[in-house]
């Protein structure tokens, strides 16, 4: 369970939230909604601990975040607003590096069977800059097909995907909340996924 008690953030003299509570269990969407400017991307970057809160306390299966950091990391995959792909590197390159870092060392079928998952199979040794945005968000996303995590942080993850990818975003996402997953995302969008699973966190601007 993830734990959040009277959280606080501010950016210059200007607080963008204050005293924020919540939790979430196993089998939990958490959909971060806000104008542009409210604090949901400072919000996930908190909670991933990149980023200290002004005020208030996060804890992870009942401790604080601060002293388990590395068994909370272990437990988290996070997605950030902009995919993280290196312009030198084929598509398959990418996504190995990217799993690399976070400490997984995968076989060469799973990193094709994550890339055809996404629909970039084809496109595996295209260089990253032939790429076009959507094919770009696609590739950041093929670490939820590779990655066994149990709580997802995503920002924007929607962003310059077709209706298709959409589709299959939302898929996975229902997968691993049926899988007893958690979820915490900010998107504009309301994702399709089953109701029982959603709940919803309005941040003001």
């Amino acid at each position: 369970m993830l734990e959040v008690q009277g959280l606080g953030c501010i950016r210059g003299s200007r607080q963008l939230f204050g005293n924020l509570s919540f939790s979430l269990h196993p089998s939990e969407l958490l959909h971060i909604q806000g104008p542009n400017g409210s604090g949901k991307t400072s919000l996930l970057r908190i909670l991933t601990g990149l980023s200290r809160p002004d005020a208030g306390e996060i804890f992870w299966q009942g401790d604080n975040i601060r002293e388990v950091r590395e068994t909370y990391a272990s437990s988290l995959l996070y997605l950030g607003h902009q995919p993280a792909v290196k312009d030198d590197l084929s598509a398959a390159e990418n996504l190995e590096y990217a799993v690399q870092i976070a400490g997984i060392e995968p076989s060469r079928r799973k990193l094709e069977e994550a890339l055809d998952a996404v629909g970039l199979g084809t496109r595996q040794r295209l260089l990253a800059r032939f790429l076009s945005q959507g094919q770009r968000r696609r590739l950041s996303l093929a670490r939820l097909w590779l990655e066994q995590r149990s709580l997802w942080i995503l920002d924007e993850p929607f962003t310059a995907l077709d209706v298709q990818a959409t589709l299959l975003l939302e898929a996975r996402l229902e997968a691993h909340l049926a899988e007893g997953g958690m979820v915490v995302l900010t998107t504009h969008q309301s994702p399709a996924i089953a109701d029982g699973y959603v709940r919803v966190l309005s941040l003001d601007a």
